[in-house]
């Protein structure tokens, strides 16, 4: 295949057109990241993330086989791995917060490590979340077989893991890093859990494409949640000038042993009271108390013969 050799008519156009992209530059209005510190890499977020489910969920990636006389070895390994490249992005992160905010006294090399430690250190309670959350799944769905399929193959406990790795980098006000694991998992899976949110024990998410739990909602423990589902803000709270409140309580709190069905929306700060059934496609924005069951009127079916 011959090659196509530019002419000077290509030349000025590609000429030109550079210098019109460039001028967008110039800005300061966000979508570009010049003459600033080295940002996260997505890729070695993703490649962190999978060295920590493998530690959460040892032999289920298939890359390795483990036995109990040397696990110990194999784990600290990993966590010698994680520990050198969680660092590196942390600070990285924590640099580009200082930059924003023009941040001069940061430690940002202790800050990155005291983060990287603290979210180590909830591996244990991370894992023993884990074992409630899979023998939820398999109590909670007539289609489960073993508790191995569930690790292997539900879109939910992926994504509910990450979720909670997530959200002890969150707790420790690690910036863009939190938001970048729950992102790669909702690409993955279709299931958007802010790394903010506050999940008890035994959450089960069923199928999961389309769920959708905010910033500052809270899960009590064995909480269900089907496809579809929504933990949304009703309005945002704004400051004397005008400008949304960041971090501000605008979400649900959902109490233990409630089930929210497919296609439910429950908007705003509002309180589901323990051990109460949220029907299919409801629309609610106002609190329950405990025991409540809710659901719409059936629908019509109107049917014309041919």
């Amino acid at each position: 295949m011959n090659k196509r050799i530019p002419t000077i008519a290509d030349k000025d156009f590609l000429d030109n057109l550079v210098e019109k992209i460039t001028l967008t530059y110039e800005d300061e209005c966000g979508i570009n990241h010049i003459e600033g510190f080295n940002l996260p890499s997505k890729k070695e977020i993703i490649n962190i993330l999978n060295e920590l489910l493998e530690i959460i969920f040892p032999g289920f990636s298939g890359k390795k086989s483990y036995n109990l006389s040397t696990i110990k070895y194999n784990i600290g390994e990993l966590l010698a791995n994680i520990y050198a490249q969680l660092s590196d992005q942390i600070e990285r992160s924590l640099r580009y917060n200082c930059s924003m905010n023009n941040c001069k006294a940061c430690n940002v090399n202790k800050d990155a490590e005291e983060a990287v430690r603290a979210l180590l250190q909830k591996i244990p309670e991370i894992r023993e979340s884990m074992k409630l959350d899979v023998q939820a799944a398999y109590d909670g769905d007539p289609a489960a077989l073993s508790l191995d399929e569930i690790v292997l193959s539900y879109p939910g406990i992926k994504a509910i893991t990450v979720q909670r790795i997530a959200h002890a980098l969150y707790e420790n006000k690690v910036p863009l890093i939190p938001r970048m694991m729950s992102e790669s998992l909702h690409s993955e899976t279709g299931i958007d859990i802010h790394p903010g949110a506050k999940l008890g024990k035994g959450v089960f998410v069923d199928h999961g494409t389309g769920v959708v739990i905010g910033e500052t909602a809270i899960l009590g423990d064995y909480v269900k949640i089907y496809q579809g589902v929504t933990l949304g803000a009703l309005s945002f709270p704004k400051d004397a000038c005008g400008v949304i409140i960041k971090g501000a309580k605008r979400h649900p709190t959902i109490g233990n042993n409630v089930t929210i069905y497919s296609g439910a929306t429950i908007l705003g700060d509002i309180v589901i009271g323990d051990n109460s059934i949220i029907g299919g496609n409801v629309w609610l924005t106002e609190s329950t108390d405990p025991g409540t069951k809710i659901t719409i009127e059936a629908p019509k079916n109107l049917i014309k013969k041919r």
